[in-house]
C-alpha cells in the first residue's frame, strides 16, 4: 500500500494518574475523527476504481460482505481477507463458569455462553504485514494537539471539558522535521550523519510489570521470559499470554493504553511494541478462584 499525503494526526496527553511511576510524562494518542459511514467508504472505493466501479455497485458489495461476514461468524467460521486480516468469532463465559462438566451440561450451552464476540487479527503474512510496527511505516504521522482534561466548577457543579492546544505553539522542530531538513539540497550528507548518530545511541528501556487478579500470565520477547524491570529496545515485540480467573475477562495496558487481547480456548494473548521510554505494563487477569497471589508465571 502506498503512503498517501494525508497526515495521521497524533496528539499528546499527560499521564495524571496519581501514584503511577509514569505520572507527569507525556504519551501519544490518535486524534479522534468522525467515523466514515458505509456510503462514505463506498464513495472512496468507487473513486479509486474509476468508471468501472460505481458508488451504487460498491454499496451493494459492501452490504453483501457485511451480511455474509455476520453469517460466517454466527457459524463459528473465521474469515480471512487477504492483505487485511482475519475476523474470528470467540465466546465469553457467564460469571463463575461451572464447577463440573455435569453442571455445565445441565446448564446448557446457551446458559454457559454469555456472548459471542468478533475479534480482528491483522494480516501478518510476508509482504502483507499490517501489524503495528509495519503499518506505522505506511502512515504519515504528524503532531497535532496537546489534549488536557480540565475541570471547572460551574453553577456549583464540577464539570470536565477537553482543552486542545496546537503543538505548533511550542515552536520546537521535531526529530522528523530535522531529518527532512538535513536531507534537502546540499545538506544530505549532514542529515544522514545525524540519522546515523541516532541509530547508534543506546535504546534500552526498563519495562515494569504489574499484575493484579488471581489468574496467571506470562510475558515474553522472542520466546524468552521478560521479568519486571527488564531492559528492552525500542520496538521490541513483547508477547502476553493470560489465563484468567474462572469467568473473568482479562485486560492489559501499556502506559495506560489498552492492548488488544485475543481469546483462544480460554487463553488470552496480545502483543505490543516496546515504546522508546521506560514503560509500565499492567495485567489484570480478573478475580475469581485461587489464592490471589501474583500468578505472573515468569516473575
Amino acid at each position: 500500500m502506498a503512503k498517501e499525503n494525508i497526515a495521521f494526526l497524533v496528539n499528546l496527553r499527560k499521564n495524571t494518574q496519581e501514584g503511577s511511576p509514569m505520572e507527569g510524562r507525556y504519551y501519544p494518542e490518535a486524534e479522534s475523527k468522525e467515523t466514515l459511514s458505509t456510503k462514505g467508504f463506498a464513495k472512496h472505493v468507487s473513486e479509486h476504481g474509476g468508471t468501472l466501479v460505481t458508488l451504487e455497485f460498491m454499496q451493494l458489495v459492501l452490504a453483501a460482505i457485511v451480511k455474509c461476514l455476520k453469517e460466517m461468524m454466527s457459524h463459528g467460521q473465521p474469515v480471512k481477507l487477504d492483505g487485511l486480516g482475519t475476523f474470528r468469532p470467540t465466546v465469553t463465559s457467564v460469571k463463575n463458569g461451572a464447577a463440573t462438566i455435569e453442571d455445565a451440561l445441565r446448564m446448557g450451552v446457551n446458559n454457559m455462553v454469555a456472548g459471542v464476540n468478533f475479534v480482528f487479527i491483522p494480516e501478518n503474512a510476508q509482504g502483507e504485514e499490517i501489524t503495528s510496527k509495519k503499518f506505522k511505516d505506511q502512515c504519515s504521522l504528524q503532531f497535532a494537539y496537546l489534549v488536557e482534561t480540565v475541570k471547572k466548577v460551574i453553577g456549583g457543579k464540577e464539570k470536565s471539558y477537553t482543552l486542545r492546544t496546537p503543538l505548533s505553539a511550542w515552536g520546537i522542530i521535531s526529530a522528523d522535521e530535522e531529518g527532512s531538513e538535513g536531507s534537502e539540497g546540499g545538506e544530505t550528507q549532514q542529515g544522514g550523519q545525524g540519522q546515523q548518530g541516532n541509530q547508534n545511541q543506546p535504546t534500552g528501556y526498563a519495562l515494569t510489570i504489574s499484575k493484579t487478579g488471581s489468574g496467571s500470565a506470562s510475558v515474553t520477547h522472542d520466546g524468552n521470559a521478560v521479568t519486571s524491570g527488564a531492559s528492552l529496545n525500542e520496538d521490541d515485540e513483547v508477547e502476553i499470554s493470560i489465563t484468567p480467573a474462572s469467568g473473568a475477562t482479562p485486560t492489559a495496558t501499556i502506559n495506560g493504553s489498552t492492548i488488544e487481547l485475543t481469546a483462544d480456548g480460554g487463553v488470552y494473548s496480545g502483543s505490543f511494541a516496546m515504546p522508546a521510554q521506560a514503560s509500565t505494563l499492567v495485567i489484570n487477569s480478573g478475580t475469581g478462584g485461587g489464592d490471589g497471589g501474583d500468578g505472573l508465571t515468569n516473575d
